[in-house]
């Protein structure tokens, strides 16, 4: 026998433009708005990111990496080349 999650109704005043946006992107991934809202809220309250990916995003934003210069990723050996120092390969 299985669980089930209880819900409740509740209601959110959220801009016009805004509920239509998320009715686009839910039926890009056939879903419902209920369905694809509940799924966006959930990974926002409980996915937190690792130290790692905390470590990235605080490093973005902080402009550290502003004279850093692009990666090419036009293939993944000019993708290696750009990284030279970043990064080594072992693809040789």
């Amino acid at each position: 026998m299985e669980a089930t999650l209880q819900k409740k109704a509740t209601m959110f005043r959220l801009n016009v433009d805004l509920i239509e946006r998320l009715k686009e992107l839910a039926k890009r991934e056939h879903r419902s708005l209920n369905n694809f809202v509940e799924c966006v809220l959930s990974d926002v309250a409980y996915n937190e990111p690792n130290d790692v990916t905390k470590a990235a995003i605080e490093e973005a934003r902080s402009g550290k990496l502003r004279d850093v210069a692009p990666v090419d990723t036009s293939s993944v050996d000019a993708m290696f080349k750009s990284n030279t120092g970043r990064f080594s390969s072992n693809m040789d």
